[in-house]
């Protein structure tokens, strides 16, 4: 998943970030704004407007830098704790779901659906309700997806519950989940400002997203053994309500994004109409690409961990090994980034690292051991770095009254294509060797990231104004 100065010009360009960041416009400013008859996308030479050094919910000029002055917001704390409580409740849900599910039915496959259907919805929901991240003020989204999902948890305890019931349960909170994300990530420009906070911000998210994935699981083993399936979910309906309890009075109520009063569309409609207004502009999809098709690639080898640990005659400890490496790798890396670079060297790596990232797993073509193939995941974990620099990008481009959809529908698509990829190795698993799988999907992929590096050059806002600028002023001065 920021500058503090002009890139060069083969890299995309950011808005040099100030001294301290600026704050989003207040409620009062918002509700004053003239509302347009609809959103328009942002011309990229436009500059930025003015705002002051400091601000309401960010730190002072004086205040520590880096991931400390993400810390020092209030309200991103009660963000924080948010999201690692109600992930942590997720994690654990999932695998007493699994082994409910199974308990139940006795059926591998109705278990592993389970698994599934935490990702499938995505589209769905990230599709159909996006709009309701722009439509109606964030906390209030925020707060009523965390109860919707505590109330559709709460039924998963009821016994009488089928299995059927349980299975269209986990769709409905994976078809909440991306509007919930979408809502959060566009929230955080509210309450960190566009600049270097809020991309580390998000950085910090993606670290606790990660590792609540080790910490998790592990929990929902240990608390598996002196709890009923059911007795662990009740834990996620508890981390749910504390989550919606720390969104509503940890955080600020603000005005929607978008004036829908007098448009008069539908939910649906305005989610459409978001999805082909970001699709639809150049710039915007090639960034969002650039999110999801290395993320497509890049979760072969964890999804094919069993069959190759099998390959090569390793225990089951070492597949939990390969299963861990990679976020290893991604936590590693993307707290250096954060913390070690500039805003300005984390724009820098955003092309060749996305560029090469994928690179390490071509060592899976010799069918490695335990420790190179450890070596080369954690590797692939690390290229996941670029999206620190990446989300600037996205943020700039991205003009705030969509910010909210077009966030959800980046949440939506990065889910379904981890999951498509994970479909797609294993469908190939059945004709190749996994280790040529593997080494495959680090081909093909670097190919995609390498197409996608153009295009983002391409549509690189400091290349259109540089030509633009000429072409203006020379008609500037015709004309007078």
């Amino acid at each position: 998943m920021p500058t503090d100065s002009p890139a060069p010009a083969d890299t995309p360009r950011t808005p040099p970030a100030p001294a301290a960041q600026v704050p989003a416009p207040s409620p009062e400013r918002d509700a004053h704004r003239d509302p347009s008859p609809g959103p328009t996308l942002r011309d990229p030479d436009a500059p930025a407007a003015p705002g002051p050094a400091s601000g309401p919910g960010l730190p002072a000029p004086d205040a520590p830098r880096g991931y400390g002055a993400v810390f020092a917001v209030a309200e991103f704390r009660a963000v924080f704790a948010a999201h690692l409580l109600s992930l942590l409740g997720v994690v654990v849900s999932e695998l007493a779901l699994t082994v409910l599910v199974y308990d139940l039915t006795g059926s591998p496959l109705l278990s592993a659906l389970t698994f599934a259907l935490g990702l499938l919805p995505y589209i769905v929901g990230g599709t159909l309700f996006a709009g309701v991240a722009d439509r109606y003020p964030a906390r209030r989204v925020l707060v009523v997806c965390d109860l919707l999902c505590a109330a559709c948890v709460a039924v998963m305890l009821v016994p009488a519950t089928p299995v059927a019931g349980l299975l269209a349960l986990r769709c409905l909170v994976a078809a909440i989940a991306p509007v919930f994300t979408g809502t959060r990530m566009a929230a955080l420009t509210d309450i960190l400002g566009e600049g270097d906070l809020y991309v580390l911000g998000r950085s910090l998210l993606r670290i606790v997203s990660q590792s609540a994935m080790l910490i998790g699981f592990g929990a929902g083993g240990v608390l598996l053994t002196v709890l009923s399936p059911r007795g662990a979910i009740t834990v996620t309906v508890v981390t749910f309500l504390c989550s919606a309890a720390l969104l509503r009075f940890g955080t600020r109520d603000r005005p929607a994004r978008a004036a829908t009063g007098d448009s008069g569309g539908t939910l649906l409609r305005e989610s459409l109409s978001g999805a082909r207004l970001v699709l639809g502009d150049r710039r915007i999809r090639a960034l969002m690409l650039l999110f999801w098709l290395p993320a497509m690639f890049v979760v072969a080898p964890e999804a094919l961990a069993a069959p190759y640990a099998d390959e090569i005659g390793a225990s089951p400890a070492a597949l939990g090994l390969l299963l861990c490496a990679m976020a290893v790798g991604h936590i590693g890396a993307e707290l250096f980034v954060g913390s070690a670079l500039s805003p300005r060297n984390r724009s820098r790596i955003v092309l060749p690292v996305a560029a090469v990232g994928l690179l390490p797993l071509l060592v899976y073509v010799v069918r490695p051991g335990l420790p190179l193939a450890l070596a080369a995941l954690a590797l692939a974990g690390a290229g996941a770095a670029y999206v620190i620099g990446l989300d600037q990008w996205f943020v700039d481009a991205v003009p705030q009254e969509l910010r909210g959809r077009a966030m959800t529908l980046l949440t939506a698509g990065l889910m379904t294509v981890q999951g498509l990829g994970m479909a797609l190795a294993g469908l190939a698993a059945e004709f190749f060797p996994v280790h040529q799988v593997v080494a495959g999907s680090g081909i093909i992929g670097t190919a995609c990231a390498l197409l996608l590096v153009v295009e983002v050059r391409r549509t690189d806002p400091g290349r259109t104004a540089d030509t633009e600028g000429r072409d203006g002023a020379d008609r500037h001065v015709t004309s007078r």
